[in-house]
């Protein structure tokens, strides 16, 4: 059985990771674990380690839940701030002759910390098993971007609506 170590914080409800987490299970049967680091970008100008970690647990749980719905078998932990760093203990700790690869998942290169640190390249020279990006867009982001399109015909609608009834009104006077 082979097994993956995941390592995804904000796009780990995303879509597209759970398809490539999906066509690993169906190319042989296969186990992920997942490495949520923790991420201090919540809006606001202060964070507390506690708050951020809880946050990551949170995502994680929620992730374990939707991932077992769907039928892949996972675990995982919370890691420290630093991508890097956190896949660098996990691998200590476990041993990388326990995982067939590693998965990187994150925001879209425009909005995306991860990538202007360089952390899939950084994790790939840290070690010799292989390393697969993913670029993952939030849940949260899809339902922005879908209630936008719904607030955008609702007001179309309106509009529409409104300059019915003005000429409607128009005529009746």
């Amino acid at each position: 059985m082979r097994r993956y170590l995941v390592v995804a914080h904000q796009t780990l409800a995303s879509r597209e990771l759970l398809e490539t987490m999906k066509a690993k299970t169906a190319e042989e049967d296969t186990t992920f674990y997942l490495l949520v680091p923790i991420y201090h970008g919540e809006p606001g100008l202060t964070w507390t380690e506690g708050h951020d970690r809880a946050v990551a647990r949170r995502r994680l749980d929620e992730a374990r839940l939707r991932m077992t719905a769907e039928g892949v078998t996972v675990a995982g932990e919370v890691g420290s701030d630093s991508p890097v760093d956190s896949v660098d203990e996990v691998l200590r700790r476990v041993g990388p002759e326990n995982f067939a690869g590693i998965i990187v998942s994150t925001l879209p290169r425009n909005v995306s910390k991860w990538l202007k640190l360089d952390v899939p390249s950084r994790i790939q020279r840290k070690t010799a098993l292989p390393v697969h990006h993913v670029i993952g867009h939030p849940v949260a982001a899809q339902r922005l971007v879908r209630h936008a399109h719904q607030r955008s015909d609702n007001a179309r609608r309106e509009g529409h609506r409104a300059a019915t009834e003005r000429r409607v009104w128009g005529r009746a006077r």
